[in-house]
């Protein structure tokens, strides 16, 4: 089974920093990860991001991560088990 933490980061520009310490922080627990940016001219204010992370871990390790990231402003993040 495969575990995925799905996270839609809303202004990077204001909150990447903070995105990667906690990535930081539970570095063990990533064994892959894909970050996607968007940044669209036409609406200067929407600046957005994504990024995929395959998890691995005990849950309750995971379900933390997922709160620290949560608990970021404009951070959104979905667990998925395949």
């Amino acid at each position: 089974m495969a575990r995925m933490l799905i996270i839609k980061v809303g202004d990077r520009a204001k909150v990447a920093v903070r995105v990667q310490e906690v990535l930081t922080q539970y570095g063990c627990n990533i064994r892959t990860r894909l970050g996607l940016h968007e940044f669209h001219t036409e609406c200067e204010d929407r600046d957005e991001g994504l990024i995929i992370l395959e998890v691995i871990g005990e849950a309750q390790e995971i379900e933390k991560l997922k709160g620290a990231l949560e608990a970021i402003e404009s951070v959104k993040a979905v667990s998925v088990e395949l």
